[in-house]
């Protein structure tokens, strides 16, 4: 008499399609995101798809519609990842006197550029945007709504939103010409010369008349 049949050694398993469980949704988004701030880097924003973020993700793409919808909104969402570092800038104009503003603003924006653990979602995303042609709304939006109107909204000035866009356009333009242009002496300056330098300016659209 034989015995019952084992059961045969199960393969690899399949790649998951579909939606996540609930246990699982955090991780997931997380990997769709880095995915495709990977696919934007490497291929620009035109020739990236969300079948590509989807493969490199390890997820079916019917998941990343899920999880994001369009393409557009897959970008939309890796470009508020990638700047979620710098949306604290405007809170450090309330940890010290209206004097330091510049300054403390200055070091916590260019400190977010020298950490390579901040720096390297930034460069992923803005390599793409500055190399395409992507519709500059998404990053409109997120500057106006994150930095700008929050800085403006801690000065007491009858201008402070044109005020505060002009220390954003000197702080972002730094960061940019230093770190995705790399233009010569800037991406080789020291950071406190830097610093020292780019603060008064800052300070000036910030408080004085």
């Amino acid at each position: 008499m034989t015995g019952p049949t084992a059961p045969s050694a199960a393969g690899p398993p399949a790649r998951r399609r579909g939606r996540p469980s609930r246990a699982e949704s955090a991780g997931t988004r997380d990997r769709i995101l880095a995915a495709a701030r990977e696919e934007f880097s490497a291929r620009g924003y035109d020739r990236t798809s969300v079948r590509r973020i989807a493969q490199a993700a390890g997820v079916d793409s019917a998941l990343v519609h899920h999880c994001f919808g369009t393409k557009e909104q897959v970008f939309a969402a890796a470009v508020e990842v990638a700047f979620a570092p710098a949306l604290a800038a405007p809170d450090t104009l309330a940890e010290g006197p209206p004097d330091g503003v510049g300054e403390r603003l200055t070091r916590f924006v260019l400190g977010v550029w020298e950490n390579p653990a901040t720096r390297a979602p930034l460069l992923a995303i803005l390599r793409s945007a500055v190399t395409d042609d992507t519709d500059p709304a998404v990053f409109r939006r997120l500057v106006a709504a994150q930095l700008v109107r929050r800085t403006a909204a801690r000065l007491d000035l009858p201008d402070a939103e044109l005020r505060a866009e002009l220390a954003a356009a000197q702080l972002v333009g730094t960061a940019l010409l230093r770190h995705v242009l790399k233009l010569e002496p800037l991406a080789s300056a020291d950071l406190e010369e830097i610093i020292a330098r780019v603060s008064p300016v800052v300070q000036k659209h910030l408080t004085q008349p």
